[in-house]
């Protein structure tokens, strides 16, 4: 996949390894938030990681995608809060349920990106439930194992609430590291949008 892709998603993905493993040791080993079979950090998860970024890329550009954009963006916008509530009201995932109003709330504070974060969403929620299905992974019963009244499912419904601080983060590297390309395509964008 790597070979295959822009040099832009070259470096996110290069940045989103990077920024997966620092992840990856903050969340699961330090603090405790889920924990891997092995108790570690398997040498796939950051790969993956930016992998997912560049797969979630490529996706929200196919052409049928974004002929339905709307349509699409809300199917999937009320499949997301559906499947959260679903799981808020069959397994009492506060924890899901939380984050899925987090990402609602993100949605609001940043129009425009709707397409990629909610198919982001979508991913996450297929690989969460593959991960913890054949226990590569698992999440605690209440957050952290320590707050008790926020309950959580074995994955929570809305965790890709955290894949998203991880794309935003690898952006953020991306425009600090590459000013003066990031830059010419605001300018673009600017001009084609006039």
């Amino acid at each position: 996949v790597y070979l295959r892709v822009t040099s832009k998603i070259k470096k996110l993905m290069l940045y989103g390894v990077v920024l997966a493993l620092f992840g990856e040791v903050v969340f699961s080993l330090l603090l405790g938030m889920y924990e891997y079979r092995l108790e570690n950090v398997p040498l796939y998860v950051p790969l993956g990681h930016s992998l997912i970024y560049a797969a979630v890329f490529y996706i929200q550009k196919e052409k049928i995608i974004q002929h339905n954009k709307a349509r699409v963006v809300s199917i999937l916008y009320w499949g997301m809060i559906v499947y959260s509530s679903l799981w808020l009201l069959l397994d009492q995932d506060r924890l899901g349920f939380l984050c899925m109003l987090g990402v609602v709330l993100f949605l609001k504070k940043k129009p425009g990106n709707e397409l990629f974060f909610l198919i982001m969403f979508f991913m996450v929620v297929y690989l969460e439930l593959l991960g913890t299905y054949y226990q590569c992974w698992a999440w605690p019963d209440t957050w952290f194992s320590t707050v008790s009244f926020i309950t959580s499912s074995n994955p929570p419904s809305g965790i890709s609430v955290f894949y998203f601080g991880f794309d935003i983060g690898c952006l953020w590297i991306y425009k600090k590291l590459n000013r003066q390309k990031w830059s010419r395509m605001k300018s673009l964008r600017l001009l084609s949008n006039s």
